[in-house]
């Protein structure tokens, strides 16, 4: 394999890389969406059902209605179990999001340096490459 070759399939590796980092940014912006609405309609749902189960005529309708309330308790039940799932995922999610932002900016200054050093090193400038 020539030197020119090899050359080549590393700058390809490289692109390859660099693209990969890229997409995962700009998916993290949708996951970054999602964390944010578990963080904020998770306790809106906790709380409704908590205020549902908590009236006065929660307990009417649960000696009144039996079979629909026992539905209605085992699905507000659910609710809540589902909601305090997906808050505490959310809070996870939004964390490690925080942290990977961090990661990736470390990451693109960092190469920013390396690409700025080689050039300088070898002299490439965007002028002297057209």
């Amino acid at each position: 394999m020539e030197n020119s070759d090899i050359e080549s399939s590393r700058l390809s590796l490289v692109a390859v890389i660099d693209g990969f980092v890229d997409k995962i940014n700009q998916i993290r912006m949708t996951l970054l969406g999602i964390s944010l609405s578990a963080l904020i309609l998770a306790p809106i749902a906790i709380g409704l059902s908590a205020y549902l189960i908590t009236h006065p005529q929660f307990y009417f309708i649960l000696d009144e209605f039996d079979e629909f309330g026992a539905y209605l308790s085992v699905f507000l039940g659910m609710i809540i179990i589902i909601s305090l799932t997906w808050l505490a995922l959310g809070m996870r999610q939004y964390i490690m999001l925080k942290s990977w932002n961090a990661k990736y900016s470390n990451y693109t200054k960092k190469r920013d340096e390396i690409d700025s050093k080689i050039s300088s090193e070898f002299a490439l400038d965007e002028d002297e490459k057209s």
